[in-house]
């Protein structure tokens, strides 16, 4: 919203919750409510084609969550009629949001990636446990799917015990969703970013890199920190992938440095914007999102050049993370002042647009305060 909205482009949100950051900013010129079911598409599909009817002009669309990036490229054709958006193989898109399908992907393509496992119940789990080497990562295939389920994408488990146990919590029998995959040992900051634009010739017109300060949760979260810092290595790999499998859009993918061998090997793929895109801005002040608006409204495209150093924070998530690393004893007060040297920008805090950070702090406050009834045995 603020990125296209304060270069005054007219900006319209479709969600099911009516106090999402997006709807309550002031850049949004109308909220449209609806919650997208992926049981009843064809209701979504109407009432998206019944918006691009009202708006009664080409609109660009930009899907927000994996979920959203499927239905898009699975009703490439109908939303065409009202709707500018890059175009993609459903089929390719399914597998970049499994971590299973990505992982075969970068298998095809010689794309350096933990060696992973992916158990269909829980004999095997028993079986690949008097194979690997613990700690291991013990994760979602469909990340989302798993955390609407247990509120976990993931758990670091370090011996057989606390992977069966986990396994049981965590595993649907009736839709295996889980996957054990090799631990990079290491700190948080070296968890690297790349974000970009691919044109429709999956030509890369934008790229970033960065890497992560701190995450929340801890260790196995989004950047609630970080730094925009260029690593050609992370550019050249991932634009060379997008490339080899025809990728087209948005990309914000996620690599971690493994000291072991010094290769960069790919986590995770969103073929979407991601939520901490604006941790990414050229010297010019583009970013992935303007990239994108330019280039499908057939407008020149300056250069992107990265702004080495800058920082990025999304602060109630940096509060929470800054707190649990103070408990763990990985973080001292020293440490976390010098960290926000740099900082540009937060997700929430903008004097021009304030009203997403009110009601951000708020609900801050409020959690802040149940959990203190709750330590204090007050609850």
């Amino acid at each position: 919203m603020r990125s296209l909205g304060s270069k005054k482009i007219p900006m319209y949100a479709v969600d099911d919750a009516p106090k999402d950051a997006s709807m309550l900013s002031k850049y949004c010129r109308k909220k449209f409510i609806k919650k997208y079911d992926e049981n009843n598409q064809k209701d979504y599909l109407d009432y998206l084609l019944w918006i691009g009817s009202r708006i009664n002009r080409r609109t660009i669309l930009i899907p927000t969550s994996d979920e959203l990036s499927v239905f898009v490229a699975d009703h490439d054709d109908q939303l065409a009629r009202h709707f500018n958006f890059t175009h993609n193989d459903p089929d390719l898109v399914k597998k970049l949001i499994s971590k299973k399908g990505m992982y075969q992907l970068a298998l095809e393509h010689d794309i350096p990636t933990p060696t992973t496992l992916f158990p269909r119940d829980f004999d095997e789990v028993k079986e690949f446990a008097e194979q690997v080497t613990f700690p291991v990562m013990l994760k979602g295939i469909l990340g989302n799917r798993l955390q609407e389920r247990t509120n976990q994408k993931m758990v670091i488990v370090r011996s057989k015990e606390e992977l069966f146990k986990n396994y049981k919590w965590l595993e649907d029998p009736d839709s295996p969703n889980l996957m054990i995959q090799e631990y990079i040992p290491g700190g948080d900051d070296q968890v690297y970013i790349f974000n970009g634009y691919f044109n429709e010739q999956s030509e890369c017109l934008a790229s970033f890199t960065g890497f992560k300060i701190r995450q929340f949760p801890i260790h196995t979260g989004c950047a609630s920190l970080g730094e925009c810092s260029w690593i050609e290595e992370v550019s050249s790999q991932t634009k060379n992938f997008m490339k080899k499998i025809g990728y087209k859009g948005i990309l914000d993918i996620g690599y971690r440095l493994d000291p072991r061998d010094g290769r960069y090997k790919v986590l995770d793929v969103n073929p979407r914007l991601g939520g901490a895109f604006r941790l990414f801005v050229a010297e010019n002040d583009m970013d992935v999102a303007r990239t994108l608006y330019l280039d499908l409204t057939d407008q020149e495209i300056p250069p992107v050049i990265p702004r080495e150093g800058r920082r990025w924070l999304i602060e109630d998530f940096d509060i929470m993370s800054t707190f649990h690393y103070f408990q763990e004893g990985s973080l001292t007060i020293w440490q976390w002042m010098r960290s926000f040297k740099g900082v540009e920008e937060g997700a929430w805090f903008n004097w021009k647009d304030p009203v997403p950070f009110i009601v951000m702090l708020g609900g801050l406050l409020k959690r802040s305060w149940l959990y203190g009834l709750k330590r204090f045995g007050l609850r």
